[in-house]
């Protein structure tokens, strides 16, 4: 145990000072005889109220922040901060399995889903064995377990690093939320690398502020990344097109690869041909130029290719290899998913649920669409209401057509989250009709309210036309849907192929 708490400052510890501890805890249900339980305080629920759960279950050591009674069957540590000290026990007792991988944080609003896809093609094809943690899983060496934060918590992180050391894995690309940094989950890693993709509104529920926000991306290039151990020439790539990352250069003085399309940069794409059918561009850097060409769709699908090759550039990785993995990956779960087939019209799910998300994907299918534009999108309840008018206004610049319907209304009235999407829509030209009035196809420049997501879904894919294009937009990979405290069974991919087989047996009776 006084292993375990090396470098660990404590304001008071009651009882005894060794002996081995069996596992570390932050849930009391995980807790067994030996364990030591560490009770943090959370948004929802405080730890501190499962001490006595985690003493009947086995625990022999308490590591809390609050003034407790303590009782002499046993330890009791009080520290400052205990969600600060799970990070450091779990370093300690997984014995700092990050400082045996080379460990890449890809950070920013929207993107990093699909970096890290490309990252892991790009690294596998250069011979690595890659570990990703994410928004859609966490997997390595052909195990995926489920994702319930786009970052584990602390102890969780670090447990599975040291899995994926210990099972061969070289590499690990892991998307670093805002809340992660916050909440001091990926505080005791040492990182190789960092990627800013870019930032744009969102977690405002959390954060409050754009500025805020934008302190969370920043302090993990400017606190985490400059504090690594790890010896790198160069440290992070960066965006320079997003006025969010020239302000990251200025702040951070990190050796760093610039990359983009408009701004002067590091790294560059030019001679750039996108279609439905994917992307080409040649890359430019360093007196060098390499041909790409992905199956990935859209101009900000070239910007996160662009962040990878830089990444891969800055950590070795030869030209070859990235083209190769680059054009491996042919398609990235719940982002510009398309889930119809030719004769069909065309129907993709994505992830977006920001403003600036949703107007880069309907501004790339806009280009593309030869008939009309129909877009089905909702806000998650419970989060950041601002951005909820500041979609519906970034839909109606690009769609013909557009339904309003629930994303994940979690505990608040789904209604009352679609009126405040529908204020976005003033004075932007586009007429409410009915659900039946919109199904009947005959209008353009209309939309709709639907409550229920799957009836909306197939409202959207059966008064699509042969040549119209359908985006299906918020909730990507998800397989679930939050109604109050219910987590139902529910994917839009699926809901949107069986409307799309329903659409054509009637078409082919």
């Amino acid at each position: 145990m006084a292993m375990l708490m090396e470098d660990i400052p404590v304001r008071r510890w009651t009882g005894a000072r060794s002996g081995p501890v069996a596992s570390v805890c932050y849930d009391s249900r995980a807790c067994r005889r030996g364990s030591l339980f560490v009770a943090v305080p959370g948004l929802l629920a405080d730890g501190h109220a499962y001490i006595p759960d985690a003493i009947r279950r086995g625990a022999g050591v308490i590591v809390h922040e609050k003034p407790l009674p303590e009782t002499a069957d046993v330890s009791w540590i009080q520290v400052t901060d205990s969600r600060r000290v799970l990070g450091m026990l779990a370093r300690n007792f997984y014995q700092c399995p990050s400082s045996q991988l080379c460990l890449i944080g890809v950070v920013g609003t929207n993107g990093k889903t699909t970096v890290t896809y490309l990252l892991e093609a790009i690294l596998a094809a250069a011979g690595y064995n890659v570990g990703v943690m994410g928004t859609v899983n966490y997997r390595f060496n052909e195990k995926t377990m489920s994702a319930d934060h786009t970052t584990p918590e602390s102890l969780d992180m670090q447990k599975m690093l040291r899995e994926m050391a210990d099972d061969g894995v070289s590499h690990v690309v892991a998307e670093i939320s805002s809340h992660a940094v916050d909440l001091r989950r990926v505080e005791d890693c040492d990182f190789d690398f960092g990627v800013f993709t870019n930032l744009s509104q969102d977690h405002l529920d959390y954060h409050k502020t754009m500025e805020n926000y934008f302190s969370a991306k920043k302090r993990f290039f400017h606190e985490l990344l400059s504090a690594s151990k790890k010896k790198v020439s160069c440290r992070m790539a960066v965006n320079a097109d997003d006025p969010w990352g020239q302000r990251l250069l200025r702040e951070v003085r990190l050796p760093c690869m610039t990359f983009g399309i408009e701004a002067p940069c590091d790294l560059s794409a030019r001679e750039i041909h996108l279609s439905i059918e994917g992307i080409r561009a040649t890359f430019h850097w360093a007196g060098q130029r390499l041909e790409i060409a992905s199956p990935l769709i859209g101009r900000y699908n070239l910007y996160n290719i662009l962040a990878a090759a830089a990444a891969a550039l800055s950590l070795g990785i030869t030209p070859e290899m990235i083209r190769k993995g680059v054009a491996h990956l042919g398609q990235v779960p719940g982002r510009m998913e398309k889930v119809s087939v030719p004769g069909q019209p065309a129907v993709f799910v994505d992830y977006a649920h920001t403003d600036d998300a949703l107007r880069r994907v309907l501004q790339n299918l806009a280009a593309f669409k030869q008939g009309r534009l129909i877009t089905l999108f909702g806000c998650g309840g419970d989060r950041d209401r601002g951005k909820r008018p500041l979609m519906a206004k970034a839909a109606a610049e690009h769609s013909d057509r557009l339904i309003i319907t629930s994303d994940n209304p979690r505990t608040e009235d789904p209604l009352e989250i679609i009126r405040q999407i529908e204020a976005g829509l003033s004075g932007r030209g586009l007429r409410k009709v009915a659900a039946a009035e919109f199904e009947a196809g005959n209008d353009d420049r209309c939309y709709t309210v639907m409550v229920d997501r799957g009836a909306a879904i197939e409202t959207a894919i059966a008064c699509a036309g042969p040549s119209d294009v359908v985006l299906i937009a918020g909730k990507g990979h998800e397989d679930y849907q939050i109604l109050g405290n219910r987590r139902l069974s529910f994917d839009d991919r699926r809901h949107a192929r069986a409307a799309l087989a329903k659409r054509s047996g009637k078409m082919n009776p």
